[in-house]
């Protein structure tokens, strides 16, 4: 007699090779029937790739063979007809992929995004963290996670990244794989292959939130992000100064080009005024006033937070305690605003406009 649960309990034991979930954790199993010595069931794929169809085929094949070698075996392979064939695959396990961004360096981008990702985190969302800055990787030390090493899983003869853990998030970045001296020089061709190695070659589990830091400007990496994942959409970074505004309006614009079309969640206007920890009530304006309202209006989105400048965010960030880990910290509502303003954009976009497509870029 075959037991139901222990079938079940075997395919557990199968992993879907683009993300390395269990195929019963990820839904994948349809129309399971058992009739005497006679197994038969669906497993739904987001992609048509021959080879990935028969290495799922012969993994259910030999758990279920290994527990009942009796059994008969119908596996029917079949394609998600609600899937894009153009998204085909695509970190399907991740519902949200935010972009941010900004103009220029030295705004404060990486410090927003990682503690973007964790008050995320604090709200109990599943966030995951890639650190695309890929000249400048300073996450890890952020993150307190400099020295780590990712460890690698080889799926159906290919190698898997698993993302490191810190403070709730799930983290990849090219600083665990260089050593923090290292001078990071690539061309073109190759920072989209760490781009792409980032998204399609790591074990991301089932997340409600991807953050993605990118280098400052509009380059390589940025055109490589939107022609390989359906980014939901951007958040720029911003100081309070012209000259900030004004570059942070040129690379929001490669977002909203038409063959882009990469929506703008919001602005965050980084450094809005100076607080002294002795005198957390005074405000000094030492960069000016009102650029991240003036980019906001520009790009017809919202103000999603101002972060102001003290002096122990930037000790947080160098000892790899982001404030948003700390709900003692006199910035730490800041962040959580932040977050719960960007759950509420995302939930907006996601209600009135359609999910971002995968960017083809065409040459002629």
């Amino acid at each position: 007699m075959i037991d139901n649960n222990m079938v079940v309990a075997a395919l557990r034991n199968v992993k879907d090779p683009k993300t390395g979930r269990d195929i019963i954790s990820a839904r994948m199993v349809e129309d399971f029937k058992i009739n005497g010595d006679f197994i038969s069931f669906s497993i739904v794929l987001n992609s048509n790739e021959q080879d990935i169809k028969s290495s799922l085929n012969f993994a259910c094949m030999e758990q279920i063979s290994a527990i009942y070698p009796q059994a008969e075996v119908d596996i029917h392979l079949k394609i998600n007809s609600t899937s894009h064939p153009d998204d085909e695959g695509v970190l399907p396990q991740v519902k949200n992929i935010i972009a941010v961004g900004s103009g220029k360096g030295g705004v404060g981008k990486s410090t927003v995004s990682v503690n973007l990702a964790v008050a995320l985190a604090n709200e109990g969302y599943k966030v995951g963290l890639i650190d695309a800055d890929l000249y400048g990787p300073s996450i890890p030390t952020m993150m307190g996670l400099v020295g780590q090493r990712p460890k690698v899983e080889l799926l159906y003869g290919k190698h898997k990244l698993i993302p490191l853990k810190a403070h709730g998030v799930e983290v990849m970045s090219i600083g665990f794989i260089i050593e923090p001296e290292q001078a990071v020089v690539l061309r073109g061709p190759r920072l989209a292959g760490l781009i792409k190695q980032f998204i399609q070659d790591c074990m991301w589990p089932d997340l409600d939130f991807l953050v993605i830091d990118l280098p400052p400007g509009t380059g390589d990496i940025q055109l490589t992000l939107v022609q390989t994942v359906p980014v939901t959409g951007a958040i720029m970074v911003t100081t309070p100064q012209e000259v900030a505004v004004i570059d942070a309006v040129k690379a929001m614009n490669m977002f909203l080009l038409p063959n882009v079309n990469v929506p703008i969640l919001g602005v965050v206007e980084n450094m809005s005024w100076f607080t002294p920890a002795e005198l957390p009530d005074n405000k000094y304006y030492i960069f000016g006033s009102g650029g991240g309202k003036q980019l906001a209006d520009y790009a017809e989105t919202e103000l999603l937070g101002q972060i102001p400048i003290v002096q122990s965010v930037r000790e947080a960030g160098d000892n790899g305690t982001p404030v948003a880990a700390n709900t003692e910290h006199m910035i730490h509502a800041a962040f959580k605003k932040l977050a719960l303003n960007t759950v509420s954009s995302v939930n907006t976009r996601n209600a009135q406009h359609a999910p971002t497509k995968i960017v083809e870029i065409k040459h002629g």
